[in-house]
Formats: C-alpha cells, sequence, structure tokens
C-alpha cells in the first residue's frame, strides 16, 4: 500500500511565525531579566526595600485607578448630571414662560432652590475656548453632559475661579451665564482618600525601615568578619551571632569553620616546626661530621653543598606550609620598597622602572606581603634585564603589574607553576631554590590576603605577573 508523506508548509506561513515567536519568547524574557538585574541595586538593604516599597506602591496605585474610575468619575459624572439638568430646567422655563421680561422669578428660584447665581448676558459672541486642565475630569464631564441634556452652544470655564464654575449657553437674543459652585458638579473630597493613603504609606515605611535595618545589620556584620578572616586580619572583638535564627546558625558555624581552620593551620605548623627542628639536628651533625672527617675536599665541599641545598629545601616547605599567617596587619610603604628594589637592580645588573599611583601606603600584612612582592620581582631580576613594575592604589584595592623581557611560559603552563613542587624544565624556573615553592607561597600569600596573581604576556615580550588584592 502507497502511502503520500505531506510536505511541511516553507516560509512565511502563519504557523512559522507563531512558531518563531514562541521560540523567542524565552530568549526575550531572559533578556528583560538580565536588563532588571543590570539595573537592580546591588545591596541588600535596597533590595530589601524594593520588595517591601514596590508591592505597596503597586497596591496603592490599583486601588487609586479604581477608585478614580469606578467612584471619583462616577460620582462627578452624577453631579455634574444634576447641575445641568438644574441648568434645563432654567432654560425651559424662560422658554415656557417667555412674558417675564427680566425672569426675575426665574432668577430668583434658580438661586434660592437649586443655588445657582444667574445672569442673562447681551447677545454678544461666546469667548473663545480656554486651556484645559492637566486633569480635566470636570471638564469632561460638564461639556457631554451639556451636549446631551442642552444641546446648544456653550462655553465653560473651570480655571479661573477655584471655587466657582461658571457656564455661558447661547439662548436665542441672550447668552444665559450661571455661576455654580465647583462642590455642586464635582467630588471635592477625594484628596482626603489620597491623603490616608500617602499617610498610611509613610508610616508604614517609618515602621519597616528600621525594622529591616535591623534585621540586615547582623548579615553585613557576618560579611565584615568573613571577609577580614579571609584577608588574613584579626575579626572585630565584638562579634558575635546577632538577628534572626538562619542569621545567628550562620554566624554560629562561621566561627566554628574559622576555630576549626586556625586549629588545623597551627597544628600544621605545629608538626612541621618539630620536624623541621629533627631535620636540623641531623644536617647540623652531619656537617659537623664532615668537619671532622678527612678525605678528597672537592667530595666534602659537594656534601656539604648537597647539605645546604637540603636546609634551604627544608626552610621552603617550612615557610609554604607556615603561609605567614600568624603575621598581623600593618602599614606597607611601597615607596620605600620600590627604593630597595633598585638598590638590587644595581646590584644585579639590571634595568628597572617603578611607577606608583595612589597612597603609597597599603594595609596588609608587611614580611609576608614584602616576600611575596620578592618572589615574584626577584624572578623578573634573575631572567630578564629590564623589568618595569608599576602599582596602582585606590578604591580599597592594590595592583601591581611586573612586566619583563626574559624567557616567558607557555600559555598551557601559567597555572601549572603555581602548583607546589613544580619545576620547569624549560630556559625559565621560577624557582632558583629548587624546591619548586616561589610561585606556591606568593599565591598563597596573595590569596591569604583576599586576593589572587595571574601571568600574561608581557609588552616587552616575556612575562607578565599580575597582582591583585584589597588594601
Amino acid at each position: 500500500m502507497a502511502t503520500t508523506q505531506l510536505d511541511e508548509p516553507k516560509g512565511g506561513g502563519p504557523g512559522d511565525l507563531a512558531l518563531r515567536m514562541l521560540r523567542a519568547m524565552p530568549r526575550a524574557w531572559n533578556r528583560f531579566w538580565r536588563l532588571v538585574a543590570l539595573y537592580m541595586p546591588k545591596r541588600l538593604y535596597a533590595r530589601s526595600l524594593i520588595i517591601v516599597i514596590a508591592p505597596m506602591i503597586l497596591l496603592q496605585s490599583v486601588v487609586a485607578f479604581v477608585f478614580m474610575e469606578r467612584h471619583w468619575q462616577t460620582v462627578t459624572q452624577r453631579l455634574s448630571q444634576a447641575t445641568i439638568s438644574d441648568i434645563a430646567a432654567v432654560i425651559d422655563m424662560m422658554e415656557t414662560y417667555p412674558h417675564d421680561a427680566d425672569y426675575a422669578n426665574i432668577i430668583r428660584i434658580a438661586q434660592d432652590r437649586m443655588q445657582l447665581k444667574v445672569d442673562l448676558l447681551p447677545p454678544d459672541p461666546l469667548p473663545p475656548p480656554g486651556p484645559k486642565p492637566f486633569f480635566s475630569i470636570l471638564d469632561e464631564a460638564l461639556s457631554s453632559e451639556i451636549t446631551r441634556q442642552i444641546n446648544r452652544p456653550f462655553w465653560i470655564d473651570t480655571v479661573g475661579n477655584s471655587n466657582v464654575v461658571e457656564v455661558r449657553v447661547q439662548l436665542e437674543g441672550k447668552v444665559l451665564r450661571v455661576f455654580v459652585r465647583r462642590s455642586q458638579a464635582y467630588a471635592s473630597n477625594t484628596h482626603i482618600f489620597l491623603m490616608w493613603m500617602v499617610g498610611t504609606s509613610l508610616v508604614l515605611l517609618m515602621i519597616a525601615i528600621p525594622f529591616l535595618r535591623n534585621q540586615i545589620r547582623p548579615i553585613l556584620t557576618l560579611a565584615e568578619a568573613a571577609e577580614s578572616f579571609g584577608k588574613g586580619r584579626p575579626m572585630p572583638r565584638d562579634f558575635r551571632p546577632r538577628g534572626a535564627e538562619e542569621v545567628r546558625r550562620a554566624g554560629f558555624a562561621f566561627i566554628q569553620m574559622r576555630e576549626r581552620i586556625e586549629r588545623q593551620i597551627e597544628q600544621r605548623t605545629a608538626m612541621l616546626t618539630g620536624v623541621s627542628h629533627d631535620l636540623r639536628t641531623i644536617l647540623t651533625r652531619f656537617k659537623l661530621q664532615l668537619a671532622l672527617a678527612g678525605g678528597k675536599s672537592e667530595t666534602k665541599a659537594a656534601l656539604n653543598q648537597d647539605i645546604d641545598d637540603m636546609q634551604s629545601m627544608l626552610e621552603g616547605y617550612l615557610s609554604f606550609a607556615r603561609g605567614e599567617a600568624a603575621e598581623d596587619t600593618g602599614r606597607f610603604d611601597l615607596n620605600a620598597y620600590f627604593h630597595k628594589l633598585g638598590e638590587e637592580a644595581q646590584l644585579r645588573r639590571c634595568k628597572l622602572t617603578t611607577t606608583l599611583t595612589g597612597d603609597p601606603a597599603v594595609h596588609v600584612r608587611p614580611n609576608a606581603f614584602a616576600r611575596l612582592l620578592s618572589n615574584v620581582i626577584g624572578n623578573a631580576f634573575r631572567y630578564a634585564k629590564t623589568v618595569e613594575v608599576h602599582a596602582n592604589h585606590g578604591r580599597g584595592s592594590l595592583t601591581v603589574t611586573i612586566d619583563d623581557d626574559g624567557p616567558g611560559i607557555a600559555p598551557d603552563k601559567r597555572e601549572e607553576v603555581f602548583k607546589p613542587f613544580l619545576r620547569l624544565d624549560e630556559a625559565r624556573n621560577l624557582d632558583a631554590s629548587g624546591t619548586g615553592l616561589g610561585l606556591s607561597i606568593a599565591r598563597d600569600i596573595a590569596r591569604s590576603h583576599g586576593g589572587d596573581i595571574s601571568l600574561e604576556d608581557s609588552p616587552l615580550g616575556g612575562l607578565r605577573a599580575v597582582i591583585k588584592v584589597p588594601a
């Protein structure tokens, strides 16, 4: 049995258009929310205020719109309808009883019974239409009712006197002028409702803002304590978990985590210190035995060199494990350090250029930070003839850029060189001591300050090292 397969419609059909629109909707929705996130406040306090204020504004806007649409406009329409009905009745009486020349009785009845001040003017042309107010609900209501009930040429003024509305109607051989109190044709007590809405909103905000501030303050305190601990600075002495139960639980968990980390660091440092002490004793014994033993001086010199290398490696291991974590933060003068670098560059016969932007004083752990810079800049001195160091300190951050013209590092190995005990076999070995810990110690110090180190291509043709730390 043969079957025939129908081809799908191609190009431009309503089905294809609907399918493309359906596929584009998620992308448009994602773009919309990315745009909202771009302009949204980034701080928790501001976002919390928006969470409180936005529904309140939305709710009151809806209530005000419904009130304006259903109550205010309806009441104004009914009042305007009644007022124009009275004016139409006055016109009907004038046309029904034309024998009364001055219409004194009709004017009296209109004033006493209808609260309308009626005048008769000469049959001059009506004034030109005046500018309508921005919010012209009364003008629209009066105009529509005059057109519907009277259907004569008219002119109204709702702007001139704020308490009185003037209406002029063109009649045969005369112009009827009527003054009406605004309260007769307009729901003038609506501002009380709006004032109540605004007043209650302000009262709610006065209660919500201090409450939110008190709820968010413990979160900010916890964030500051965690940031200080991440930068290696002591935590505030008065820090203790406060606020809601979830915030207190996070605070207690942070304190326990900090204690475990500090205890682990102390145990590791104590263990390696003990191992270092024992190994130093053995190395000292080896040196003494070599000094007392006879033999060729070449063999003794080689053994002494091996012992010195072992001792250097041991010091490197201990320094890497310790990480200078116990040092307190203090003031570090970049100008003074750059001056020392200039002297070292002269000894190494290297061309050094240093520039500084911003405050030369930074708040770091001085000895550890000096070692960080020495490890990175010292390698540049070792493998290059020209070194440029630029420091930029501002907005709570310090960026130090070191460029050199020496042999660089392949891009695929720039992250591997930060691993402990890794040595490069190429021309540039970033740790001359042979332990493979130069950059590992430098990155460990940078991250203990809350920063990091990255390697890039240098404009000088060699390697660029970028050190970024909060300061």
